[in-house]
């Protein structure tokens, strides 16, 4: 399929650069070289993620039709993918929500707590994590409710922290979470197969890191509640400082022999993009993969770089696509009595910042969308940004500054018919930012 003309189709460029990038980060494409060969005794399929039903159906597969396997892997509601016309279903996939946990996430982890019963050193237990994988994946701690995990959560994902600080807090305050899944594995052999969604790709982040050691501690914890003045009970704060919510770490013998692969990532997703335009002719420049902050402040430093390249030339030449990843984020601010709350995500927030810095800056075109296809809880991926954008915008009366101030992303893009709507994509490496400068 021959992409489309990036300088008479810019939008659709962008959208081929993405699809490019999500299909590079399907977990078909490097599953086949990091599974192990089937055990002398039972291999039992556990994860958590927003690419889990894929990753599920990729594994049931791959797996000789010969050897047992047998488990449970929990996604967000909705992204289930179709089953391959043929293929067996050896594995369990349930639904939950995300990002805040429910009852059925902390069904499933006690459940999959439960399948770790009389597992031996001859048994195998196979991993799947992606992102998502820490709301999904939900057993409170003991002392803590459901009620008060989605309370902490929701003050979590308000607060603007980064996605390491709150997966720290996250970790302290389960029971699965942090290395004590792969604990209540041993004897067996744990290898962990994980799409990161996280800046670093560090396993220990990605979905709270269920299967590997834990290099935080509660002190650490602690410290980002305070940070960000998020409350919990009483009682919990006590065993926080008191230690006695302290997760497995580095050198526990419950990790000895176990494995980790990475099967997919953010850069290689990028790469995937980069080499997908200079097919096409055009220049392409990555930036990282691994920036953070606030969303609509990260947008406005592309809108500088974009500027510059635009009107001199600096630091790329024209044409070219400037792209990056990471996990941003945004500090929802409070409202006043009787104003509806916004909707978006951290796609939509950035490309909101990144408008109003480029002040309607000629031959640049952009787009921010979220691999998984969700833009925090819309049915959008994320958005579009042209030149004439503002303009449009201003035609309808519609001010940015109003939108921004109360982070209403989605009410923003849609009457302008800027909005990406994929659906979900059944994989996670987080954020995808592409600028095109011609």
């Amino acid at each position: 399929m021959s992409p489309p003309n990036p300088t008479t189709q810019p939008r659709e460029f962008l959208k081929y650069l993405f699809s490019v990038a999500v299909q590079q980060a399907l977990p078909a494409h490097r599953m086949p070289a990091c599974l192990p060969p089937p055990p002398k005794g039972r291999t039992l399929v556990l994860g958590a993620g927003k690419a889990g039903g894929s990753m599920a159906h990729a594994l049931e597969a791959l797996w000789p039709a010969h050897a047992p396997l047998h488990g449970l892997v929990v996604t967000r509601y909705g992204h289930v993918p179709p089953r391959p016309v043929g293929l067996a279903q050896r594995i369990e996939v349930v639904e939950a929500a995300h990002p805040v946990p429910d009852a059925a996430g902390q069904h499933a982890a006690e459940r999959m707590l439960a399948l770790t019963k009389g597992l031996t050193s001859d048994d195998l237990v196979l991993c799947l994590i992606s992102g998502g994988g820490s709301a999904l994946l939900t057993l409170p701690a003991d002392g803590l409710t459901l009620a008060d995990k989605r309370a902490i959560n929701q003050a979590l994902l308000n607060s603007g922290a980064s996605i390491a600080e709150m997966n720290c807090v996250r970790k302290h305050l389960s029971r699965i979470k942090g290395g004590r899944l792969a604990a209540a594995c041993a004897p067996a052999r744990v290898v962990t197969l994980t799409i990161s969604d996280v800046p670093g790709d560090d396993p220990s982040v990605i979905a709270s890191g269920p299967t590997v050691p834990d290099p935080s501690d509660c002190a650490e914890a602690l410290a980002v509640l305070r940070r960000y003045d998020i409350a919990i009970p009483p009682a919990i704060r006590r065993q926080l400082e008191q230690g006695d919510l302290e997760t497995p770490k580095p050198g526990d013998a419950v990790f000895a022999g176990n494995a980790v692969h990475l099967i997919a990532t953010p850069l290689q997703s990028l790469q995937a993009a980069a080499e997908a335009a200079r097919a096409a002719g055009i220049a392409a420049h990555i930036l990282s993969d691994e920036i953070e902050g606030e969303s609509s402040v990260v947008g406005k430093v592309h809108a500088a770089l974009a500027r510059a390249v635009a009107r001199h030339g600096q630091p790329f030449t024209r044409p070219c696509v400037i792209l990056s990843g990471g996990e941003t984020t945004v500090t929802v601010k409070p409202l006043p009595l009787g104003v509806a709350p916004g909707r978006g995500g951290r796609a939509g927030e950035f490309c909101m910042g990144l408008a109003q810095a480029l002040q309607g800056q000629l031959q640049v075109w952009a787009l921010a969308a979220d691999t998984d296809g969700i833009d925090g809880v819309q049915d959008n991926a994320g958005a579009l940004v042209a030149p004439d954008t503002l303009a449009r915008a201003l035609g309808l009366s519609m001010k940015l500054d109003d939108y921004l101030d109360r982070n209403d992303a989605y009410g923003f893009f849609e009457p302008l018919g800027d909005l990406v709507v994929t659906g979900p994509t059944h994989t996670n490496v987080n954020d995808f930012r592409a600028m095109l400068v011609l």
